[in-house]
């Protein structure tokens, strides 16, 4: 009988762990990630931007847990030497119209907590050469790291403490009684006093075994990236964003230097016809089938047909995603984008075809999901993980 059963060995999955392991050093817990290796799919593939929190509602879940993860992500990275850098980055707007909109992600960034400076065309040219802008700010809490290796370093941590963490363990059913949880899991059925979801990309899946309601499905969205040419990456310095579209936050190609050298140019966000479609051509049956046969998907593409048409325009056309980026720093030309990579944001869509835009914690029979984190995620990771550790202990007595 363990005390609580992670499903997912993502980072939010491991951070949920590290802070149970934490709160109750005497806690039986068990990790499940499906995949033959940990942090596979969104960890392990997204662009390694340590969020600031500038973009986000003040007072969401979002806003306050990026902040705070921010600083907490640094200090863990320090603790456990995991490379990384606070380098900051540029948010520049590249024509006339984007300039109000820039004065209000300021304003934002101020109730945010955060230390955001005006910036005029010729500051941006100091701190990135080769960008065009007309204005910008500059968010220096903003860093790189590889979450990959986060991941890694938590893992190691969990065992040390002596945290059971399972690959190879795709869950197959579930089912809560009054005092446990019983989990079928690669031909074994595991018995659990408590059950987190940390499942991401199927984290709705993971919730409708156990008869909770969330009003949401999970809606993938795949984010395809280029890198730019070794001799071409002293273009950019750190991080350059452009000003996003107040409807559609987390679209927008930008340039990010990795902690490795690269520097990713990217994403496009297009709609995947695969949970965990890396591929142009992946497609599930079940997944797409699933996704087509709700009608909230359908109010949702009634609504964002005409900027889902751009993105798979920009998808389909080379031509049309270096223009994207020309806008930035007019230098880049096409041959200078190469090896093509992407990764899938797993997006909550509510009942009603909405974009769901907070993190989302569900409580269900001995057991609370993890609906809806996209990117801050990540940042967020570890204070994700303290939230639902705070949440459980206030649930279940872990006295032996």
């Amino acid at each position: 009988m363990y005390d609580v059963a992670i499903v997912g060995g993502g980072i939010v999955g491991l951070a949920t762990a590290l802070a149970l392991s934490e709160r109750v050093p005497r806690a039986r817990l068990v990790v499940l990630e499906k995949e033959p290796h940990l942090a596979p799919h969104q960890t392990g593939r997204n662009s390694g931007v340590i969020h600031s929190g500038i973009y986000y509602k003040p007072g969401s879940l979002k806003a306050t847990f990026a902040r705070e993860g921010n600083r907490r992500m640094v200090a863990f990275c320090r603790e456990h030497n995991i490379p990384h850098d606070v380098c900051g980055k540029v948010i520049v707007a590249t024509q006339p119209e984007e300039l109000p909109q820039l004065e209000t992600l300021h304003q934002r960034g101020i109730a945010n907590g955060l230390a955001v400076e005006r910036l005029t065309r010729e500051q941006v040219a100091e701190i990135e050469p080769h960008c065009t802008a007309l204005a910008g700010l500059s968010v220096k809490s903003t860093g790189i790291v590889n979450y990959a290796h986060v991941a890694e370093a938590m893992a190691e941590a969990l065992r040390k403490r002596g945290t059971e963490i399972r690959v190879n363990a795709r869950v197959y059913r579930i089912q809560a009684t009054l005092d446990r949880v019983a989990i079928e899991c690669a031909s074994k059925t595991l018995d659990a006093r408590y059950l987190v979801n940390c499942a991401g990309l199927h984290s709705d899946r993971i919730a409708r075994m156990m008869d909770v309601p969330t009003g949401m499905r999970i809606v993938p969205i795949r984010g395809e990236y280029f890198l730019l040419r070794p001799e071409k990456r002293h273009l950019v310095r750190s991080l350059i964003y452009p000003v996003p579209n107040p409807n559609y936050p987390f679209l927008g190609v930008h340039f990010t230097r990795m902690v490795s050298g690269d520097v990713h140019a990217g994403p496009n966000a297009v709609l995947s016809l695969k949970r965990e479609g890396y591929r142009k051509t992946a497609f599930s049956l079940r997944d797409a089938g699933e996704m087509l046969c709700t009608p909230s998907f359908w109010r949702f593409a009634a609504k964002n047909w005409q900027e889902g048409c751009r993105e798979i325009a920009r998808s389909i056309s080379k031509r049309r995603f270096v223009q994207s980026l020309q806008r930035m720093i007019p230098e880049i030309q096409r041959e200078d984008l190469i090896a093509p990579h992407a990764g899938v944001r797993a997006q909550a869509l509510g009942l009603d075809g909405r974009l769901i835009d907070d993190f989302v914690l569900v409580p269900g029979p001995r057991s609370m999901h993890v609906c809806n984190a996209p990117s801050p995620a990540a940042t967020a990771s570890l204070c994700i993980g303290d939230a639902i550790a705070q949440k459980i202990v206030q649930h279940i007595s872990f006295a032996r």
